[in-house]
């Protein structure tokens, strides 16, 4: 029988995740599976991660390794959102648009009130007006809100707008949860800590991501405040997310936060979405449809080039925002090689 070759697909900058993971990561991994360990968290791997996290956001914070973002996000809410409540949220959010319906699995049907925002991001005022129907009973009841960081359009929310967003949000007696799915290319990006980008501007509960940036399979759910924590152990045990071997979980994050790992590849990654935002904006026929704040680039392209590129090779990622946008994202490991062939392919083929 005849060997068939196709054609393999350039998936470079459809995503963040199609990144594999970092050495370091890798290394720890390696490390953790010497010799036996108590299961299911109780390993020492895991206690330290308490620590370690504590120190980073200089608080006492409670800790949650987890293996994916839609059940760290999920999770988070079912903490803090009861069947009958609402949770507050950006509509092109991800717990919106691409969970399959996770938030109101997990919180047993908590309702998703999405809103208009202004460039992806929601604002204070909108969600001071959205909030309301508190003790009618014949109403769903305002429970949480719900911010993504790095944002949908790939802007940053700034620390002034998180600060208005949580005095809103705790106003009137809710939780502010932050989808932190690349959270560390927003704090690069802000150039500030992890504490002034959380609970010193107001959030509650952060679903920490990992995995967009180096990791294999690591997020973790972090608590600000203690009486949030609830029965989130049980919860994730209800789920399936309570691993037995949860010690590669947590030394994924060790080898992640280890040297500052997590800063150098959110701060490369963000350094090559400027490069490839600056080059696409300099061509002809193309504009930007957001401005590059991180690692995410968010681009019109005519058709005819987006089928051109589909045709070559790459998988366009067409988010259709505005138009023809498409989503073009660097991650820790994109060479400027990689920049200069998508370039090099756009400027042939047009």
């Amino acid at each position: 029988m005849a060997n068939i070759k196709t054609k393999r697909k350039r998936i470079k900058f459809a995503s963040d995740n199609v990144a594999g993971a970092c050495p370091e990561v890798l290394d720890a991994i390696l490390k953790a599976n010497e010799g036996d360990s108590t299961p299911y968290g109780n390993d020492q791997i895991s206690t330290e991660l308490q620590n370690k996290f504590s120190e980073i956001f200089e608080k006492d914070v409670i800790v949650f390794p987890i293996t994916s973002g839609t059940a760290a996000n999920a999770l988070a809410l079912a903490t803090m959102t009861p069947s009958f409540g609402n949770i507050y949220c950006h509509r092109l959010s991800h717990i919106n648009l691409d969970e399959c319906g996770a938030p109101e699995f997990y919180t047993g049907g908590g309702k998703l009130v999405t809103l208009k925002g202004v460039m992806g991001k929601i604002t204070s005022d909108e969600l001071d007006q959205s909030i309301g129907g508190k003790g009618i009973v014949h109403h769903t009841q305002p429970s949480s809100v719900s911010i993504t960081q790095v944002c949908e359009t790939g802007e940053v929310y700034q620390l002034e707008e998180i600060k208005k967003i949580a005095e809103v949000t705790h106003k009137h007696n809710l939780n502010l949860h932050m989808d932190g799915a690349r959270f560390a290319n927003a704090l690069v990006a802000l150039n500030t800590t992890p504490a002034e980008m959380t609970w010193k501007s107001g959030v509650d509960v952060l679903s920490f991501g990992a995995t967009k940036n180096g990791c294999l399979a690591a997020e973790a759910i972090i608590f600000f405040k203690k009486e949030l924590v609830g029965n989130t152990a049980f919860l994730m045990k209800r789920a399936g997310h309570l691993l037995s071997k949860m010690r590669f979980v947590s030394a994924q994050l060790e080898g992640y936060l280890n040297n500052d790992v997590w800063l150098k590849n959110a701060k490369h990654a963000n350094e090559m979405g400027k490069k490839l935002s600056e080059s696409l904006n300099k061509l002809n026929d193309i504009e930007l449809a957001y401005p590059t704040e991180a690692n995410e680039v968010f681009a019109k392209f005519p058709r005819h080039m987006i089928e051109n590129l589909n045709t070559n090779g790459y998988e366009m990622n067409d988010e259709d925002f505005e138009g023809n946008a498409v989503r073009l994202v660097t991650a820790w490991n994109t060479q400027q090689k990689d920049i200069d062939h998508l370039l090099e392919t756009i400027q042939k083929n047009n």
